[in-house]
């Protein structure tokens, strides 16, 4: 399995991050609490592309989520070794190498940790929001349903058409995927794979595919907003999740 050069291109958003780096269940997290009241049962955990706590952009788009009223918890899935801004440009990174130092066994193994921990704290109901690299072990723990609700975009290291079938099988989360036009990870026939399998009612708990044209992957998190139709795809990929998490969660 490898990751596409889609994964390494992107620009920087402005902002400053307003949640707390923190320590849940002994993995260091990045933590955004909503300002108001909110459910305290119910967390969702944002799982990362491959630049996890260090990019801006996968902070900021946490602090989106909880100011729409969720607790969202964001663990380094990659134990301090999340790949550097810089190679957005650099183009230099071997993608081979640093895969194989995070396997799926280890990243599952993290988020499981956290939800442990915060299961302690009386959390019960857990949704995921998973991009690129971090839609992977999200399927994965849907699989098992220790996952309420899941919504992935720009989905990497899926095995199409195996894992889609074996969410329609296995998994009782609904499912929200947010696609687009230029995705090797996810390309077309994938998505109307997708569309094939889970949708039209197929899939009991839920299943919702948007779509956005103009867009490449990595567009709802590292997007490039000076494009009319990125901007608007990385604007309606963040609110279809927001409704999706709302309705199911």
């Amino acid at each position: 399995m490898s990751l596409c050069s889609h994964c390494v291109a992107g620009v920087r958003h402005e902002g400053t991050p307003e949640g707390q780096f923190t320590k849940v269940g002994g993995v260091d997290s990045y933590v955004a609490t909503p300002k108001g009241d909110y459910p305290k049962d119910k967390v969702v955990l944002f799982l990362s592309d491959v630049f996890g706590l260090k990019l801006q952009n996968n902070l900021l788009l946490a602090d989106d989520y909880a100011r729409n009223g969720f607790k969202v918890v964001e663990p380094d899935l990659f134990e301090g070794d999340a790949l550097p801004e810089d190679a957005l440009h650099s183009g230099k990174v071997d993608f081979g190498a640093w895969l194989a130092k995070h396997g799926m066994d280890r990243v599952v193994g993290i988020i499981r940790t956290v939800i442990d921990a915060l299961k302690a704290e009386g959390v019960t109901k857990f949704a995921a929001v998973g991009f690129c690299f971090g839609a992977r072990p999200a399927f994965d723990l849907a699989f098992n349903n220790e996952l309420q609700v899941v919504a992935v975009s720009h989905p990497s290291l899926l095995q199409i058409p195996a894992d889609l079938e074996k969410y329609a099988s296995q998994s009782k989360a609904p499912l929200l995927i947010n696609s687009c036009e230029t995705d090797p990870q996810f390309p077309i026939d994938a998505q109307a794979k997708a569309d094939e399998i889970l949708g039209g009612g197929k899939f009991a708990p839920g299943y919702v595919r948007t779509y956005w044209e103009g867009c490449t992957h990595g567009f709802a998190v590292r997007g490039d907003i000076s494009d009319p139709k990125v901007k608007a795809g990385k604007e309606g990929a963040f609110k279809a999740t927001v409704e999706f998490l709302i309705k199911h969660l």
